[in-house]
């Protein structure tokens, strides 16, 4: 589990499309063999590691539903219990891949309108959390086509953010209770396999 607090933007060392290395430092000062590293929203098993890179194996999986196209990456180590949950609860499991519509500057922030799948929008909500690149944020504003987040300077300026431009895409984590919300509305029980279940459709 993670916090979508940032901790360092890493830099794309190789990839091979099995196996990418992130050159870092931050991170790395704990780091073992098997520890999880939010890389751009996206859990990561740290396979090896040196003095400044560690590199994990990415599966099929991963390639269809994110994007590894940058080469900085937002990089977040895996929350300690009992340390301060600074921004949400947020699981290193991505949900899907949004594209940048605009970018405007608002007073001191910026505010980054996104366009996703349907069933991505149907789980952000104003004033809900949700994970972008890993990065924790606050949906100012949500609708059918679009959603929006309000970024301070700070969080563009220490993430890959800073990159970003119309068009760009983003990993999207949406919010852990928004989808046990739509899954208890939407889920359909199956019927219970009884004698009287059987006769009623035609079986004895």
């Amino acid at each position: 589990m993670f916090t979508g607090i940032i901790e360092e933007v890493g830099i794309l060392k190789s990839f091979d499309g099995n196996r990418i290395e992130i050159t870092c430092k931050k991170v790395l000062e704990d780091v073992k063999i098997g520890d999880s590293i939010s890389t751009n929203g996206i859990c990561l098993t740290v396979v090896e590691f040196g003095e400044n890179y560690f590199a994990a194996d990415v599966m099929p999986e991963t390639f269809r539903k994110t994007t590894l196209s940058d080469r900085n990456f937002n990089l977040e180590r895996a929350l300690k219990v009992g340390e301060r949950l600074g921004g949400h609860i947020v699981s290193g499991h991505i949900d899907g891949v949004g594209k940048i519509l605009s970018i405007k500057t608002e007073g001191n922030a910026l505010l980054i309108k996104i366009t996703a799948e349907n069933n991505l929008l149907r789980q952000t909500a104003p004033k809900g959390s949700v994970a972008l690149d890993g990065i924790s944020l606050t949906v100012a504003d949500a609708n059918e086509e679009n959603f929006s987040v309000s970024m301070i300077p700070h969080t563009r300026e220490v993430t890959n953010f800073k990159n970003k431009r119309i068009g760009s895409l983003v990993n999207i984590e949406t919010d852990i209770l928004a989808k046990y919300l739509e899954r208890m509305i939407n889920f359909k029980a199956k019927p219970d396999i009884s004698k009287d279940f059987l006769a009623e459709n035609g079986f004895i």
